[in-house]
């Protein structure tokens, strides 16, 4: 079974930035696929690449069943289609930019899971947030809050960690590497 890794961390941990890293970094041969998230958030709210939707087309897409799983944070939908399912029968790794508070759902549904907590210095966390211009003070702050409460309350046996305080390129490739190893052993 390929892997499906799940890429967790606070808004402003570098996710994206670490996602596209390796998506650009990583051999076009090597059977992984990237997930484009389906988002309450306008397209051109800076960030990730995303699919923008309304509220109510994010709803009408659920009701028809077309995510594999989906989440409310800091109020907006998130949503992930259920290509990942195709993919995955079909022997593709996927990566993705998930939720920590969805975790324990996700990994009912998906047992085989690789969770991996992207962390970041509150003070660097703070500083990025700022330098994105989306939050206002109050919104950072409590992200901010938020982080460091929930980062020290995720577990899980295979969870793996990258520290996101330095260049993109040092956790880009500890990221990379992570990857190739987790498939490399699959595949042994």
């Amino acid at each position: 079974m390929p892997n499906l890794f799940y890429i967790i961390g606070s808004s402003g941990a570098g996710k994206d930035s670490l996602i596209n890293y390796v998506q650009h970094t990583m051999p076009h041969t090597t059977p992984l696929k990237f997930v484009q998230r389906y988002i309450t958030r306008p397209a051109d709210a800076g960030g990730e690449d995303h699919i923008a939707l309304s509220e109510s087309d994010f709803l009408k897409m659920k009701q028809q069943n077309n995510f594999s799983m989906d989440w409310f944070s800091h109020e907006t939908y998130y949503g992930i289609g259920i290509e990942i399912n195709h993919w995955l029968s079909a022997g593709y790794n996927v990566i993705m930019n998930g939720s920590r508070g969805y975790l324990e759902e996700a990994l009912i549904k998906y047992p085989n899971l690789v969770p991996v907590l992207i962390s970041v210095d509150p003070l660097i966390l703070s500083e990025r947030l700022f330098s994105r211009g989306r939050e206002n003070y109050k919104q950072i702050q409590q992200r901010v809050a938020q982080a460091i409460r929930l980062e020290n309350s995720v577990s899980h046996p295979r969870l793996e960690s990258i520290e996101n305080n330095g260049t993109l390129k040092t956790a880009g490739t500890e990221l990379l590497n992570l990857i190739n190893q987790h498939i490399k052993n699959k595949c042994a």
